[in-house]
């Protein structure tokens, strides 16, 4: 009985994904057989498969945005310390995101995904017209409110919820109706978001069933030399990086402690495929640890829904730089990659897949005319790399948890807490 039920939950996390990766083989061996030709269609015939998906994303991504983070915001406690926490946290994100992006920055310059540009496809404008101080301004603002209704200006929407969110927040927070409100729609649009998804393998099928037809095979040499490079990285990453921060957040005792409790959290990071589903999971490892409830009360649901992984980040912009054929190199490159890389990470949800939304991002930043074609390429990516992107996230929610401790409550918190744990036992 034991045995059927592990299956059922197996198959009930991984079940969509494989579906997804069995569509995309599927697609690619139907349009290998049946290219376009100059007298033929082929497989192309298929491309509105994926587009009646690509069309239904566009439709959710603005409403799903601005409920989910003005709702998080909306909804928090005790303003004062929580807002320290908050300022903590994002800035450690932001700090341990630009290392991790700059990271995979450099390796991307030494082992390129994309070694030739996929044929046909014209190179994509980055912004040419448009100065340093104009970027910035469209970073984070639009010039009205329609403008925030675009799925082209994601992280102004993103700087707009949150405002909103805090606006809330002041003038009564959860109990309000308001509050009540984006807290439900939120849900909503989570449940829409999971209802289009089971579309997905059908689009997936379509998508790459016109992409191979239309481009060649090349692609699938392309991914595989992505995955390459994705999977030893986190590997590396975890039994490097995490025991620096906990080094860094726990003193002396961090990393053996860290070692200690993560690995309940990244076995259900691994299983779920959602940092939102590993949230109690992290919850007791850090109580387990000694770590404050009001910093993982506040850490560990934020890093769930803002925590995205710069590493799968980069990996798609330099991928679809690839593919378009520009250069994926100079300071100017380096800047806005890391740039886009943090900044579109605060905007991935803790659904599985990542809930797309850093995909509008970095289309909208890098490929806003070409769109169409450069979001089924970021998703398949995202989905390829999804189980050690949300394993990488979801358990360095906790990690940082000690970085956040130490600021909250002095470098000694830990060895006060292992001190603690002994008197009681």
């Amino acid at each position: 009985m034991s045995k059927k039920v592990n299956q059922s939950g197996w198959l009930k996390n991984y079940g969509l994904l494989i579906a997804m990766l069995v569509a995309i083989v599927a697609g690619c061996i139907v349009g290998f057989i049946f290219p376009a030709t100059d007298g033929s269609a082929g497989a192309t015939v298929l491309a509105p498969l994926g587009k009646v998906f690509i069309n239904l994303m566009f439709c959710i991504v603005v409403p799903m945005v601005f409920s989910s983070i003005a709702s998080a915001v909306a909804n928090m406690g005790s303003r004062k310390r929580a807002g320290k926490i908050m300022g903590v946290t994002v800035g450690t994100f932001v700090v341990t995101g630009a290392i991790a992006a700059l990271i995979m920055y450099v390796l991307m310059r030494l082992v390129p995904p994309v070694l030739e540009p996929w044929q046909n496809i014209p190179a994509e404008e980055l912004g040419e017209y448009a100065t340093l101080s104009q970027m910035i301004v469209n970073f984070f603002t639009a010039e009205d409110f329609v403008g925030l209704l675009s799925r082209r200006a994601m992280l102004p929407l993103i700087v707009f919820s949150i405002l909103f969110g805090f606006a809330v927040n002041l003038n009564g927070g959860k109990n309000t109706v308001v509050g009540k409100w984006l807290e439900d729609l939120s849900n909503v649009m989570m449940k829409f978001v999971k209802i289009v998804t089971y579309y997905a393998p059908i689009a997936f099928f379509g998508f790459f069933a016109d992409l191979v037809a239309t481009y060649g095979p090349q692609i699938t040499v392309d991914y595989g030399r992505a995955l390459a490079v994705y999977y030893p990285l986190c590997a590396i990453y975890v039994f490097t990086a995490f025991p620096l921060f906990a080094l860094f957040g726990g003193g002396k005792h961090g990393p053996k402690e860290m070692f200690r409790h993560i690995l309940r959290p990244a076995m259900v990071s691994l299983g779920t495929c959602s940092s939102v589903a590993t949230i109690p999971t992290n919850m007791e490892a850090a109580e387990d640890t000694g770590i404050s409830k009001d910093v993982s009360d506040m850490v560990l649901p934020l890093g769930a829904t803002m925590h995205g992984s710069c590493f799968s980040c980069v990996l798609k912009i330099a991928f679809v730089l690839g593919v378009f054929g520009v250069p994926f190199e100079g300071a100017g490159m380096l800047v806005k990659v890391i740039l886009v890389a943090v900044l579109s990470s605060v905007g991935m949800s803790g659904v599985p897949g990542g809930g797309y939304i850093g995909e509008y991002i970095i289309c909208s930043i890098f490929f806003p005319t070409q769109m169409e074609l450069a979001f089924p390429i970021l998703i398949t990516i995202g989905n390829l790399v999804d189980p050690p992107a949300t394993m990488i996230n979801a358990a360095g929610d906790y990690v940082v948890c000690y970085i956040v401790s130490r600021f909250m409550d002095g470098k000694n918190w830990l060895e006060k807490a292992l001190t603690r744990k002994k008197v009681m036992k």
